[in-house]
């Protein structure tokens, strides 16, 4: 029979033997069968795996795609804003000549160095604003130009209380001046450049970029070293780093606008990161006073006040005996002797509310009344709180000495 097979051409009408191979391939097509239906996910493993492969690099790819796209705007933005903004800042050269024994002047020597913004350009000259910090004391000014021109400079004033001075140039050579912004309009957080010369003219035109820290800050000035405060600077907080030789210097937005003049900082071992600028919107009246007057003529009560929101709540009540329907104010430390404030009857610690029906918040509040709205001579209605008591009374403002 086997031989039949092998030896014989096979007779189409006689069916095959189907053996054992079909009932062994029928079982495993069952059994792959059953495995499905009893564990789906089998079937995905793969593709599942393929899948988050894939989700997983093109999720990488969007994240990236999306960095690189802010760092690439926000990196732009500041080098094109500087570039156009740097030529506007200059250096501020401070001369002072020393005398000899005999008392004669010698040549002039470099006491100091600062940093100045071109503001304003006009019948062939250039308007430089500084810090009066930086120009104290000089008997010739210079300053150097982005291209390292040097020119004589001619102090038309300075202010020693908002530490703002300001000069004049030949314009022959400045192409422009920098754009004035808004510093009432500067919000915590957004982005902020300082530009200026710190150490000297050797770093010129450094950039440093940090957002703003606060607004409405008050720092206490003591100018006669007596360890008691002569005046509350309003300044801008930033972090941007501002070092010695940047004073003067220009504090921008992202839009290349000056929102701040370049003050100061907290010089501590501990501390990192606190500079100090002067609000464009309060540097811009005195600015313009300076250029045509050379001085700052300012109305005063005669008193050292601090804000109520200095003072722990608890001495609200206790100490200065306020209702509680006070929210704020400011308190009278010290009263000059036959000033406006002494002769209105107003003594120390009299709580401040109100200047001619105003509210009065806090120190910059009173500022701004004061120095914004009235003039020496003018007539100010003054509400105050004295052991709890509301009272109001009268004074004539009088002549800042």
């Amino acid at each position: 029979m086997g031989y039949y097979d092998d030896h014989y051409p096979p007779n189409p009408h006689r069916r095959k033997k189907r053996g054992w191979i079909a009932p062994v391939f029928l079982g495993i097509i069952i059994g792959i069968l059953l495995v499905i239906i009893a564990r789906p996910e089998v079937l995905d493993m793969n593709r599942s795996d393929t899948n988050q492969e894939t989700a997983e690099i093109n999720r990488e790819s969007n994240n990236a795609g999306i960095q690189n796209t802010v760092k690439v705007d926000v990196s732009t933005q500041i080098t094109k804003v500087v570039g156009e903004v740097a030529p506007t800042v200059v250096g501020v050269t401070n001369i002072q000549r020393q005398s000899n024994f005999w008392e004669q002047q010698g040549d002039g020597m470099e006491a100091g160095t600062g940093s100045g913004v071109i503001y304003k350009k006009n019948n062939g000259k250039a308007y430089i604003v500084t810090n009066y910090h930086v120009i104290e004391g000089a008997d010739e000014l210079e300053i150097v130009l982005f291209d390292d021109t040097n020119l004589k400079a001619e102090l038309l004033g300075g202010d020693l209380f908002s530490d703002l001075a300001v000069l004049r140039v030949d314009g022959k050579q400045i192409e422009k001046a920098i754009e004035l912004g808004s510093s009432d309009n500067v919000k915590v957080g957004e982005p902020a450049i300082a530009i200026g010369n710190p150490l000297g003219h050797m770093f010129a035109g450094s950039v440093t970029e940090g957002i703003i820290s606060g607004t409405q800050r008050t720092i206490p000035q003591d100018f006669n070293q007596d360890g008691r405060a002569d005046w509350q600077a309003e300044v801008i907080q930033t972090d941007a780093a501002i070092n010695p030789g940047n004073s003067g210097g220009a504090l921008i937005n992202i839009q290349g606008q000056l929102i701040g003049i370049n003050s100061m900082k907290i010089n501590q071992t501990a501390v990192e990161g606190i500079g100090f600028s002067i609000p464009i919107d309060s540097a811009r009246p005195i600015i313009d006073e300076l250029e045509k007057t050379g001085k700052v003529t300012r109305p005063y009560l005669g008193v050292e006040i601090y804000s109520l929101e200095e003072v722990p709540q608890n001495e609200w009540e206790s100490t200065l005996k306020l209702p509680k329907e006070v929210e704020g104010g400011v308190y009278i430390w010290s009263i000059e002797r036959l000033s406006p404030a002494d002769q209105a009857g107003l003594q120390r610690l009299d709580v401040i509310t109100e200047l001619d029906g105003k509210q009065i918040m806090n120190m910059i509040d009173l500022r701004k009344i004061l120095y914004h709205e009235k003039k020496v001579g003018d007539k100010v209605d003054v509400t105050y709180y004295r052991d709890g008591k509301k009272k109001t009374t009268s004074l004539t403002l009088g002549r800042q000495e």
